[in-house]
C-alpha cells in the first residue's frame, strides 16, 4: 500500500492529474544556488498537495550531502496516526534544480528550487508541470514576512494561491 502511494506521488509530479500553475507562465529557479547550505531539516508550512499528501500533518524533508555530489533526501509525514517515510536522492541539474529519485518510484521528478532566503531558512520549490509545490521553513512557524515573501514567489511562478493549504505542524 505504501508503495503504491508514493507511486502517486510520483505520477503527479510527472505529468498526471491537476496543474496549480498557469504553465503560461515561466518557472524560475534560483541562479544562486547552495546545496550545502540547502542540506538540514525542512518542515511543510504550506503546499499544493500531490494526492498522497492530502490528511498529512508533521510533514518534513531532510536533505544531506553525500560525497558524490548529490543529496540523500528523506521525507516524512505523519496520517491517520502513522508516520509515514520515504528515502531517495537528488542530483543537482542546474542552478536551484534538482531531479528527485525516491526509492521504489520508477521515475526521477524534476524538484525546482524558486527561493531561497538570505539565511537559508525558508524556501519555494515547484515543478515545471505545476503539479506540486512547496513553502519551506526550517522551524515549524514561519514568520509572517518570510510567508509573504514565499507566497510572492508562488504568485510570481504562475501558481494559483488559493488552491494552497496550510500544513499543520506539531499535531500529536
Amino acid at each position: 500500500m505504501k508503495r503504491s502511494l508514493f507511486l502517486l506521488l510520483a505520477l503527479a509530479l510527472a505529468g498526471c492529474g491537476t496543474s496549480y500553475r498557469d504553465r503560461d507562465v515561466a518557472l524560475s529557479s534560483m541562479a544562486i544556488f547552495d546545496p550545502e547550505r540547502y542540506a538540514g531539516r525542512w518542515y511543510e508550512v504550506a503546499a499544493f498537495p500531490v494526492p498522497f499528501q492530502r490528511g498529512c500533518v508533521n510533514t518534513e524533508a531532510r536533505y544531506a550531502s553525500r560525497p558524490d555530489g548529490t543529496l540523500s533526501v528523506t521525507n516524512t509525514c505523519r496520517k491517520n496516526g502513522a508516520t509515514t517515510r520515504i528515502d531517495g536522492s537528488a542530483r543537482i541539474t542546474g542552478p536551484g534544480r534538482l531531479s528527485v529519485k525516491l526509492d521504489g518510484v520508477p521515475v526521477a521528478a524534476p524538484y525546482w528550487v524558486l527561493w531561497v532566503d538570505e539565511g537559508y531558512r525558508t524556501a519555494v520549490v515547484g515543478v515545471p508541470s505545476g503539479r506540486a509545490g512547496w513553502i519551506l521553513n526550517r522551524t515549524p512557524e514561519i514568520p509572517a514576512d518570510r510567508l509573504r515573501a514565499a507566497r510572492e514567489v508562488l504568485a510570481f511562478n504562475g501558481y494559483d494561491l488559493n488552491r494552497l493549504r496550510a500544513t499543520p505542524q506539531g499535531v500529536k
